[in-house]
């Protein structure tokens, strides 16, 4: 079985963990001293106080929001979906972007976005001259019908 190793970089940071035995995504929790308030289309980066060691390249750790943050008030990935790369061992930073009028304040150790570790396809490209037909070829946005 594939181990994450994760390492505490402040003595304060809580390690990562799932909320319930099937949850997909381990919490992840903000190394703060003190409440930091996020005003209306602000982002702040806030720390983990954590780093991680992926088992191989054949993983990716992926940085989601948590959807009561997101969803209730307006707190999101900067970026959408934070990549974490295999090789990577820095601090895990999680921006967050206010996306609604109201400012929000995040407290010391809560829980501030998840990190899902997801297999990884390590093809082989090739650049190419042609490449096959399908049904709905190069239609782009909406081309495949709303219903």
């Amino acid at each position: 079985m594939a181990v994450l190793k994760i390492k505490k970089l402040n003595e304060n940071a809580v390690i990562p963990k799932r909320a319930t035995p099937g949850s997909a995504g381990m919490d992840l929790y903000a190394c703060i001293d003190e409440p930091v308030t996020v005003m209306p289309h602000e982002c702040f980066k806030f720390s983990t106080g954590i780093a991680i060691a992926l088992p191989s390249p054949e993983y990716g750790a992926f940085i989601f929001a948590r959807s009561g943050l997101s969803v209730k008030h307006g707190l999101a990935p900067a970026n959408c979906v934070g990549v974490v790369d295999s090789d990577y061992r820095g601090e895990i930073i999680v921006g967050l972007v206010n996306q609604f009028e109201k400012p929000y304040t995040i407290e010391p150790k809560e829980r501030i976005a998840q990190l899902v570790i997801m297999p990884i396809s390590l093809m082989e490209t090739e650049e190419t001259d042609e490449l096959d037909d399908t049904e709905r070829g190069s239609g782009g946005f909406g081309s495949s019908g709303r219903k």
